[in-house]
């Protein structure tokens, strides 16, 4: 099974709520990866950054989206606890629950913005369904398309560059990786214009 996004992580966690009692939000997580049927890869399968799994991300966000729309509380940090609010949306069985449905509560759409304008941008962008990236998702997928972008642009730099330029630049990626020592000290590239390969030299 696929990663579920953070979307349908709602009302199950809603639900593992509805006992009353005040739940760790990792402890939660672990419950929800089982029920999810999530096997030990795709739990610790983590965000572009390596600093937190996705699963566990996107059932934070699940659970700030709940709070925001105020069918969950937060007694104290990483915990959380179903509201009175909470308890009455699950007696209404609802098939699924998603920004869409927070946005029926006027609490989500004030916490989600401070003017109509904001709103409307909001509402554009995020209540479609098939919108499943958390807002950290968001923010680094932005930055691997600028940093992915900037890449290519760099690449085809170089490319344009000589040949001595880009043996040059070998031999200073090598001793950047720690080859060599001292730029002054640990290499020189040897190439020369037309010999069809990158030379240099790079003492230990």
């Amino acid at each position: 099974m696929t990663i579920p996004d953070f979307q349908t992580v709602m009302l199950p966690l809603l639900q593992l709520a509805s006992d009353g009692k005040e739940h760790i939000l990792r402890e939660a997580g672990e419950r929800l990866a089982i029920e999810f049927n999530l096997s030990e890869e795709e739990k610790s399968q983590l965000l572009p950054s390596g600093r937190q799994p996705i699963f566990y991300n996107r059932v934070s966000w699940a659970k700030v989206y709940l709070q925001q729309a105020g069918l969950l509380l937060s007694p104290r940090r990483g915990c959380f606890q179903i509201s009175e609010k909470g308890q009455q949306v699950l007696a209404n069985k609802p098939e699924r629950i998603n920004i869409k449905f927070l946005e029926t509560f006027p609490e989500f759409v004030e916490s989600r913005s401070s003017s109509k304008r904001e709103r409307d941008k909001i509402a554009e962008r995020e209540t479609d369904d098939g919108d499943h990236a958390t807002p950290e998702e968001k923010l680094e997928d932005a930055y691997q398309r600028i940093r992915n972008g900037l890449a290519s642009e760099i690449l085809n730099h170089i490319k344009g560059c000589s040949a001595q330029f880009f043996e040059r630049l070998v031999v200073e990626l090598l001793v950047k990786m720690g080859y060599g020592g001292s730029r002054k000290e640990a290499g020189q590239a040897i190439g020369r214009s037309g010999d069809e390969g990158i030379d240099g030299i790079i003492y230990d």
